[in-house]
């Protein structure tokens, strides 16, 4: 290819928001050539990668909009350490047919045995299988509650709290407040959600 059309395709590329294809193209063509593949096998070969690319950006994407304090994996859970808790039924709600049946999930005991775990565990398996995920500490969201209150805000950020398919309500039972202030429900698109409040 030459220098004129080079830049000519990467211009292109840029103008249709393709990084993927624009970073890995050239490379491409050379295994391409080496390996003798068709032009039909390169190009799938290169959209295959925009594709993965894409999901993975988006997966990032999901993580990090979920404000999670710290991420922990359901895999590095010690379920030995809290022998009354039902493994296979964590694992099952892993998959996440919860969320499509608008289910809650209520996750109750003792304080250090797991609970902000368990949930960050699902809650990052929802991001994984593509849902919108958002996880706060109850008494974080109380204080962004009263000031958005005070800030004229509150229909904003309780409409941009519906737009998660999974809230998270960690540490509920820290806090001296009534829980039902937090399941008020402002519109019926609220049912379509998930919630999973942890409280001692």
């Amino acid at each position: 290819m030459t220098m004129e059309n080079a830049m000519l395709l990467e211009t292109y590329l840029k103008r249709l928001r393709l990084p993927t294809f624009l970073h890995n193209y050239a490379k491409f063509a050379e295994d391409a050539a080496r390996s003798k593949l068709t032009y039909d096998r390169y190009l799938l070969a290169l959209t295959e990668q925009e594709i993965a690319q894409r999901e993975e950006n988006r997966q990032t994407r999901r993580i990090n909009g979920a404000r999670f304090p710290v991420l922990k994996e359901l895999a590095d859970f010690d379920f030995s350490c809290v022998p009354g808790l039902n493994k296979q039924r964590v694992l099952e709600l892993a998959r996440g047919e919860y969320l499509s049946k608008a289910e809650s999930i209520i996750l109750v005991g003792s304080p250090g045995l797991g609970k902000t775990h368990i949930a960050t565990g699902l809650a990052l398996a929802a991001c994984r299988q593509g849902h919108r995920v958002r996880f706060y500490n109850a008494a974080g969201l109380v204080n962004e509650l009263i000031q958005a209150q005070d800030e004229h805000q509150l229909p904003k950020l309780l409409a941009t709290a519906l737009r998660h398919r999974l809230i998270v309500l960690d540490e509920l039972g820290f806090i001296p407040f009534s829980p039902c202030l937090l399941y008020t429900s402002p519109s019926p698109r609220d049912r379509t959600r998930s919630r999973m409040p942890s409280s001692a």
